[in-house]
């Protein structure tokens, strides 16, 4: 009785769960083939013991394929802009304006696909 009131005062918080049949049956034939008791079985897998939280990300695969295409117009638009100038295009108002075009073009999808991560991973305040 001694070796059990030691135990006790070097583990001086107390911690109560509640766990359905199923769980208190797996936790009491895990505690009985290491010969522990429920409370040693429980810090010995808190500390010694990886918990990995796999989390299954669902995407909209119609709304992807349209940001992928939302994307490759852009590029394709920059990239007749960069031949214009490359073959000797000069500046004109039509032409700054597609740049400008583009350019906004660009932080909209960004906020979108920002607005999509935000979707995925929650509100970082309830975290």
């Amino acid at each position: 009785m001694k070796k059990r009131k030691q135990t006790e005062l070097s583990h001086p918080n107390f911690v109560a769960v509640r766990l359905t049949d199923t769980e208190i049956t797996i936790l009491d034939q895990a505690c009985a083939s290491l010969g522990t008791t429920r409370s040693e079985y429980l810090r010995r897998l808190l500390t010694e013991k990886r918990i990995y939280n796999n989390v299954e990300i669902v995407a909209d695969i119609k709304l992807l394929r349209k940001l992928v295409g939302e994307y490759g117009k852009i590029g394709s638009n920059l990239n007749q802009i960069a031949k214009y100038f490359n073959t000797g295009g000069t500046h004109s108002q039509a032409m700054e304006n597609e740049i400008h075009q583009c350019i906004s073009d660009l932080f909209l999808l960004r906020k979108k696909v920002l607005e999509m991560a935000g979707d995925f991973h929650g509100d970082t305040k309830t975290h």
